[in-house]
């Protein structure tokens, strides 16, 4: 994840000793499956809630989740420290609300959303990371249960961020639950700096005509934990060797699915430094410090985040 630290200056919360620190973080999701990176007792993994089959044990039957977690909270430590996640000891809570195939319905997305809303208190969580949206054949305004669902985890209090998707670059694309106003809606930055390959992130305004997506972060070719099974985890070599270490270790993926927790990580980092801010708070502060592009808003947003900025 190495491109991702230099695009967003990572380097800046490192030297200044920022990790996520205390920093609760829910993943709306397909699971956990286990890892190395994630399972550090100052960070990573810390609970898991199954709205899908009502399983106790943690598991990832797709791999995309343990993906997200690794982007926020991994620790780096079967990479080298190479693939180190952006708020290393933030502490993950992953709900589980997509199957297999990664899909899922609004009534699993609901029961995730109440079992946040009973436990953010106890265990601290600040931020909810929703890297899923709509496809392009679903329609979910404002006033659907999906978009006022996630909305009322706006409204106690808690930084809710999504996914802008990856139906781009044609206006109205932003998926639900991106498309409600009150949550930040993050989209890719690296299809417009780069140029290459194909413009996928969601582009706004939504149907309602409000300004989206909010901002914009790396989400092409992000290298990040896959799910590994205990019973075959090896050892770490004493000689690092990176492509036996990526090939057992870690996947690359792209979409705005990975853009949205490199934002999330960045807020744990803010969060850790400044405790007291409101979601509200934190929105207008990413507003305030995001690098202009020169980019529409509807492709870009406020612009690209950067840690120096963001928490100088």
């Amino acid at each position: 994840m190495n491109h991702v630290a230099s695009t967003i200056k990572l380097d800046y919360a490192i030297r200044h000793g920022l990790t996520g620190r205390g920093v609760g973080i829910a993943i709306m999701d397909t699971g956990i499956g286990y890892h190395p990176d994630l399972m550090d007792k100052d960070g990573g993994f810390a609970g898991f809630f199954d709205a899908v089959n009502g399983y106790k044990d943690y598991y990832d039957d797709n791999g995309h989740g343990t993906h997200i977690a690794g982007i926020i909270a991994g620790n780096g430590s079967a990479g080298n420290g190479i693939y180190r996640g952006i708020a290393p000891q933030s502490r993950i809570y992953m709900v589980k609300i997509l199957n297999h195939k990664g899909e899922g319905n609004t009534a699993d997305v609901l029961i995730g959303i109440n079992w946040i809303l009973h436990n953010y208190l106890k265990y601290n969580i600040r931020i909810v990371n929703i890297s899923v949206g709509s496809t392009k054949n679903k329609h979910f305004d404002e006033n659907s249960p999906l978009v006022q669902g996630v909305n009322k985890l706006w409204s106690a209090g808690l930084v809710v961020l999504t996914a802008a998707g990856n139906q781009g670059p044609a206006p109205y694309s932003i998926g639900a639950p991106g498309n409600s106003r009150k949550i930040i809606t993050v989209g890719a930055s690296d299809v417009m700096q780069h140029g290459k390959g194909r413009d996928y992130s969601g582009r706004g305004p939504t149907s309602s005509c409000i300004k989206k997506p909010d901002i914009v972060a790396p989400g092409s070719n992000v290298i990040s934990c896959m799910p590994v099974s205990k019973s075959s985890f090896i050892s770490l070599n004493r000689h690092f060797n990176r492509d036996s270490q990526l090939k057992t270790y870690y996947t690359s993926r792209s979409g705005t699915s990975m853009s949205t927790p490199v934002v999330s990580g960045c807020i744990a980092l803010l969060l850790q430094k400044h405790p007291n801010m409101s979601n509200k708070d934190v929105k207008l502060h990413l507003r305030n410090t995001a690098y202009d592009l020169g980019y529409p808003h509807s492709r870009q947003g406020w612009g690209l985040i950067q840690c120096d900025r963001l928490l100088c």
